[in-house]
Formats: C-alpha cells, sequence, structure tokens
C-alpha cells in the first residue's frame, strides 16, 4: 500500500508527495506540525497541511533571501530574521564573518525544537554565538525597536493564520523604523500563478511600494511551492538590487552555495510579463 501526502495549490489543482513513513505529528498553541520522509524529497515539514520545507530544496528558498540582499547591501552588521525557528536563513548568514548579531524571532517554541530534532543540519544555524533567539510576538517585538537593523528577513509563512499580522501596512511600517537609514527588507511575495495566491501578491506589493522609496520583486523556482513558482520582495530605504549590485565584492568572499549566482541575481528580477503587469498595476492605486 503506499501513501501520499496531498495539498491543495488551487481549487483544481493537488500536489502530491508519496510517503514512507510520518515522523512527528503534534498541534502547538499556533499551528499543527507535521513531519514525513519521502523518496523525493527527504524529510519535509508541513504546517497546517502546506509544505513548508523539504531537505531536497530548502536551499533555494534560504540562499535567495540571504545572499540577494547581502550582495547589495555594503555593511550589514546586524541582522533579524522574523520566523525562521528552522535555522535554514540564519544557516546562510553565519557564512558571513562581517555579521555581528542575528536576533531571530520565532514565537513558536515547538517548531523550533520540531526542526532541531528532525532536521539537525539546518537547524545547526541557530548554534552560532551570533544567534540569539527571541520566542514572543514579533510585531511587538519590531514596535519597539527603531534604528536597529541593517537588515530584515521576514521568513513568515504566508498573509493566513497566525502568520497574517505579518503582511499588512503596519507591520512594513513596523519594518521601516526598524531599519537603520540604510536598511533592506527581504521577504517572501508568494506565488502569483494561480487565482488563491494573487490577490496576496497584489497586497503585499501594493503595501511595500507605498511604505519604501526603493520596492522590487524576483524570482526563483521551487518545485515543492505552489505551481514551483515563487516570489521575493526586496525593499530598500537606499539601495537598488540591481543598481547598487556589488557583484565582484561579493564572488570575491568565497561563499559556497548550490543556487545563488552573481548571474542568477541580475536574471531574479527580469519577471515574466503577467506578473510585471500585476505589480504595475498595484503601484498604480
Amino acid at each position: 500500500m503506499e501513501f501520499w501526502f496531498s495539498e491543495l495549490h488551487s481549487p483544481h489543482v493537488k500536489f502530491g508527495i508519496r510517503v514512507e513513513k510520518q515522523l512527528f505529528s503534534g498541534q502547538s498553541d499556533y499551528q499543527r506540525i507535521d513531519v514525513f520522509e519521502s523518496p523525493e524529497f527527504g524529510k519535509f515539514l508541513t504546517m497546517n497541511g502546506g509544505v513548508i520545507f523539504s531537505e531536497q530544496d530548502c536551499f533555494i528558498y534560504n540562499e535567495m533571501v540571504v545572499h540577494v540582499p547581502m550582495a547589495v547591501h555594503p555593511n550589514v552588521k546586524k541582522v533579524l530574521i522574523i520566523g525562521g525557528g528552522d535555522g535554514g536563513v540564519a544557516m546562510e548568514l553565519v557564512q558571513y564573518p562581517s555579521i555581528e548579531e542575528i536576533d531571530v524571532v520565532e514565537q513558536d517554541e515547538m517548531f523550533v525544537d520540531v526542526c532541531r530534532e528532525y532536521f539537525p543540519e539546518t537547524a545547526e544555524g541557530l548554534e552560532d554565538p551570533r544567534v540569539h533567539m527571541y520566542h514572543v510576538d514579533a510585531l511587538r517585538f519590531l514596535r519597539n525597536q527603531k534604528d536597529s537593523y541593517d537588515l530584515i528577513i521576514n521568513d513568515a509563512t504566508d498573509p493566513f493564520g497566525a502568520s497574517e499580522g505579518f503582511f499588512t501596512r503596519e507591520f512594513y511600517g513596523s519594518c521601516y523604523k526598524a531599519l537603520r537609514e540604510d536598511g533592506v527588507l527581504v521577504y517572501q511575495h508568494g506565488s502569483p500563478f494561480y487565482d488563491e495566491d494573487e490577490e496576496a501578491c497584489r497586497n503585499m506589493h501594493r503595501k511595500v511600494y507605498h511604505t519604501f522609496p526603493i520596492s522590487r520583486v524576483y524570482q526563483a523556482h521551487i518545485p515543492t511551492s505552489p505551481s514551483g513558482y515563487w516570489l521575493f520582495g526586496f525593499a530598500s530605504k537606499k539601495y537598488h538590487p540591481l543598481q547598487d549590485f556589488r557583484e565582484e565584492e561579493w564572488n570575491a568572499r568565497g561563499i559556497h552555495t548550490e543556487y545563488y549566482t552573481t548571474n542568477l541575481h541580475r536574471g531574479a528580477f527580469m519577471l515574466p510579463k503577467y506578473v510585471e503587469e500585476l505589480l504595475e498595476e498595484e503601484e498604480d492605486r
């Protein structure tokens, strides 16, 4: 008998992964968490029935939210990760000796504990002495920050449920205040392909575009995401992701990656026409 994990990507599209066994299932104070083992994606974690990351493709997401801004901002010393309890984003950041402090605000302690047990290679990023973990509400945490961070990475899961407050106009305004005068915000922008996800993409871009002087969107191919296509947002007080791109300097660091390259950096901001039109419509509203 075969066992499959299934996730609805739309009312008419179902994404399935054959499962060898279920390793964990639990209900935290915030969400349902499950861990499965599969022949194709290795171990993967789901929240409330949706895939969050897998061993096979999590490197794509983590590299794209970290190395894109790090190849643009010339002097990142202090970073805030909102979410990020799996340690994947922190793992990429700790490759930079110039970073002095990384604050991780992950409210769900169970999520962190599960990741440490079942994804230890990823969670290792949380053990670096520069990483400080806070199990508090991220919105409240942000309200108490002003001119504190060079880079904020919003690693919240999606604009629904427990993470809904991380995609509001107030949230982006709080991020703006928490950033230093040349700070950068990077956030996951979702998938624009299915109608069910398009509105969330539109809302995010409209709110960020009217909050930050520089707002651009870039893309990546992530197999376990809806339609395999995922967008990210780059919002900045000063630096443009292409005009201020420090290609030679980043390459000289010799950082190991499996997805990100400086050639890909440029190409990631070249979006399909339907996505460009979607974003432009929101900029005019």
